[in-house]
Formats: C-alpha cells, sequence, structure tokens
C-alpha cells in the first residue's frame, strides 16, 4: 500500500493561511469607520409604543370560562 506524501501539506497550509489574511485584511480596510464614536442616549432613542399607553389584559385560553 502506497504512502500519503505529506511533503507538501506545509507550504499548502501556510500559503492557506496567508493568502485568507490577505483577503480579511482587503475586506476590512474597505470599510468606513467613524473618527470619534460616541454613544447614544438610550432616552433620545426611545419611542412610544402603542401598547404602553393603555392597559391591556392578556387572557389565557385555560382561563376563560367554557363555552
Amino acid at each position: 500500500m502506497p504512502q500519503l506524501d505529506t511533503s507538501t501539506w506545509l507550504i499548502t497550509i501556510l500559503s492557506m493561511i496567508m493568502t485568507l489574511f490577505i483577503v480579511f485584511q482587503l475586506k476590512v480596510s474597505k470599510h468606513l469607520f467613524p473618527w470619534n464614536p460616541e454613544p447614544k442616549s438610550a432616552m433620545m432613542l426611545k419611542q412610544p409604543n402603542p401598547w404602553e399607553k393603555k392597559w391591556t389584559k392578556i387572557y389565557s385560553p385555560l382561563s376563560l370560562p367554557l363555552q
């Protein structure tokens, strides 16, 4: 039974890792990031929900009277 030739595995794995690193760097470098990101206040972003204005009650189907 012939032996598996593993002599090229090292260069294959190293070149694959290097290629993935270069591709990742190119993808990340195309993004524009803000220079000075500031946290936004949660109170400014809060929008009123219609269900917060009125009281609602959710009935479980098992608690309803039998029909």
